[in-house]
């Protein structure tokens, strides 16, 4: 698929990129011998190396898959993607909690879930996902309009 491959060819340039920047990645303190480097490196190039092969493969090795986009899964992905935009604009504000489980109620219910199953599971998912990130992680998510 000629789409496949314009994709790829356009992540290699962007890891590449990446992968530019990340080389002069230096952290002001020393927490680590290795520094802040080697994880970025290793994945921008394990993603690069792996879209030059999508575009660079032969035709043959590249099976006809038909995705059957119809206008209501388009509909649906737009949705998504514009709650993710809206999720990233209020996360500070909103707080991660109340973000989060507002993200992952609207995002179960455009894919079919009940409105009660999606407010108590995207409740739940805001909930322990910042315990978990906050006291068992260690790292500070903002409460937002909780903490005030």
């Amino acid at each position: 698929m000629l789409i496949e491959r314009i994709f790829s060819g356009c992540l290699v340039i962007a890891s590449l990129f990446l992968l530019y920047i990340a080389w002069s990645l230096v952290a002001p303190i020393a927490y680590d011998p290795l520094g802040p480097r080697p994880y970025p490196i290793l994945l921008l190039s394990l993603i690069a190396a792996s879209c030059l092969y999508l575009v660079l493969r032969p035709q043959f090795l590249a099976e006809k898959i038909h995705l059957g986009f119809s206008p209501l899964i388009l509909k649906k992905v737009g949705l998504t993607l514009l709650f993710f935009f809206l999720y990233a604009i209020g996360f500070e504000y909103l707080g991660f909690p109340i973000a989060t489980a507002l993200m992952a109620c609207f995002v179960g219910i455009l894919f079919g879930g009940s409105v009660k199953a999606s407010t108590i599971s995207g409740i739940l998912l805001g909930i322990l996902c910042y315990f978990l990130f906050d006291y068992l992680l260690d790292v500070p998510l903002p409460l937002g309009l909780l903490n005030q």
